[in-house]
Formats: C-alpha cells, sequence, structure tokens
C-alpha cells in the first residue's frame, strides 16, 4: 500500500507512554537536567531525561524510592527520551526518620537498577516493590522478611531462582534448614549436618506459606541468614558476570541487619 505523501514518515511518529512507576536512581546531566531511572510494570527498567530534573522545584520528584506517575516521550522507541513525573507517594521523604527504612529503600532501588535488564518488563517485581513501598511508613524491621523474599523473587524474574521446594538430596519436603551454595536447592537438616559448614543457613520465612515454620515470627539472625542466602545468588549470577560487586545500598542494610543480629546475640549471652 503506497504512503500518503501527506502523512508524517514513521520515523517522525512520537513515541509515548505514562505510567505509575518507581524512582531506582538519579544522575545529574548538563546545568539542570538529570537522567533518570524508572521501574515501570509494563515497560520494565526505563530511562529518560528529565529537563530540570536537579533544580530544587523538581529534585524532591525524582528521590529514589519515590512513587511517581511519569510520562516518556520519544521520537523513535530505542531513544533515551523525556520523562516528566507528578508525584503520588513521597517514600524517600517518609524514610528518611528511619534509618533501616533508608537501607532498605536503597538496597531495593539499587538492586532493581543493577539487575533488572533495560525495557524488559518485569510485573511481579514491580508490583511487590510497590507494595513494600507503600508499608514502609509502618515500620522497616517488620518489612525486613518481605524485603528478602522480594529479592528472592528477584532472583526468579532474572533467571535465579532458589528451589526451596525439597531437600536436592532426599526429596524430602520437611525440615528444609540449608540451601546449597552451589545449586540453590534446598537441604534438610538431617542430610545437610555432614556439610553443614558449606551450606547456607535457610531461614524458615523464606519456606512456602503451607510449611510449617513458614510463618512463625522472625528475627534479627534470621533476617541476616536471609540476606546473606539471597546476596550470595545475587553476586555471583547477577553481579559477578559483569565484575561487579553487590551495589554499595545492598551492603549498607546487610551491615545494619549484622549490627542487629550482633546485638541480639549479646542481649541473649548477658
Amino acid at each position: 500500500m503506497p504512503l500518503d505523501p501527506g502523512a508524517a514518515p514513521p520515523y517522525a511518529q512520537a513515541m509515548e507512554w505514562q505510567a505509575p512507576a518507581v524512582v531506582l536512581g538519579i544522575r545529574p546531566y548538563g546545568e539542570s537536567g538529570a537522567l533518570v531511572s524508572l521501574l515501570t510494570e509494563a515497560h520494565g527498567r526505563h530511562a529518560g531525561l528529565a529537563k530540570g530534573g536537579a533544580s530544587r522545584a523538581q529534585a524532591p520528584v525524582w528521590q529514589p524510592g519515590n512513587l511517581v506517575e511519569a510520562r516518556w516521550v520519544g521520537r523513535l522507541a530505542d531513544q533515551l527520551g523525556a520523562v516528566s513525573a507528578e508525584m503520588v507517594h513521597p517514600a524517600a521523604a517518609l524514610a528518611m526518620a528511619d534509618p533501616m527504612a533508608l537501607a532498605l529503600l536503597s538496597a531495593a532501588c539499587a538492586l532493581a537498577e543493577t539487575a533488572l535488564p533495560d525495557r524488559q518488563p518485569h510485573p511481579r517485581c514491580f508490583h511487590g516493590l510497590v507494595a513494600l513501598l507503600a508499608r514502609l511508613p509502618g515500620g522497616a524491621l517488620r518489612l525486613l522478611p518481605d524485603y528478602i523474599r522480594w529479592e528472592a523473587l528477584l532472583l526468579e524474574e532474572i533467571g535465579y531462582g532458589l528451589d526451596l521446594s525439597a531437600c536436592a538430596l532426599t526429596g524430602t519436603a520437611e525440615d528444609l534448614a540449608w540451601v546449597s551454595p552451589r545449586t540453590g536447592r534446598a537441604v534438610s537438616a538431617a542430610a545437610g549436618e555432614p556439610w553443614r559448614d558449606r551450606l547456607l543457613p535457610l531461614p524458615a520465612f523464606l519456606l512456602a506459606e503451607d510449611r510449617a515454620g513458614a510463618n512463625d515470627p522472625s528475627g534479627p539472625r534470621d533476617w541476616l541468614a536471609g540476606l546473606r542466602l539471597t546476596g550470595h545468588f545475587l553476586g555471583r549470577n547477577a553481579y559477578e558476570n559483569q565484575n561487579k560487586a553487590l551495589p554499595q545500598g545492598r551492603m549498607m542494610l546487610l551491615d545494619r541487619v549484622a549490627g542487629l543480629a550482633a546485638d541480639s546475640v549479646r542481649g541473649i549471652d548477658a
């Protein structure tokens, strides 16, 4: 079918989308602009140039962790494009008064920005992150198990999910207590006992909800074990191949939880 000579050529037609988005990161660009990284449900991790994004008026909107209504426009789909946004939920400002909340927020945004592939939708990661942001004002400590489950989901989404369904050695689904650092498969307490020094502890809250102990209260030592478990596989599978370490924000969260775990041990010894 011949083209209408009066119509604009296909390459001149602007591409555009508008959607809720989580701000993942921001870098200065020029005098007052900013390169912004977003996470959306349908467009995945997506970057754009925010004109005036570093200005006093716009800077509060582009803080990592904020939920915004974003609009992206580009001449071609694969261009950087221009992005603008309106605030929906100021998670970054709400987390400022709680160091643990700020550490959790920084870790989640840093992982999503650096581990998820560009412009590939991962709706479960997006919705899981939004759910964490919505509940963060209620206190970060009670959210740590859900945050670590989100990290396990992130691993699954990028193709390196843990297999916690049954023991890799015996096939039993009962009394799972360890994870193989090589295969990511669960190991029961009895079967793993001879190799316990080589295995990663498996906190019960990472098991399916219908498993014994999965819904029991957890504490700092469980959270630390969970972060070390997901961190091992994130580091090996998502970052080692890029010759990178886990993001600094994630390391800071680990350090904070390690401090809580050490305090809890001292409290027991006292």
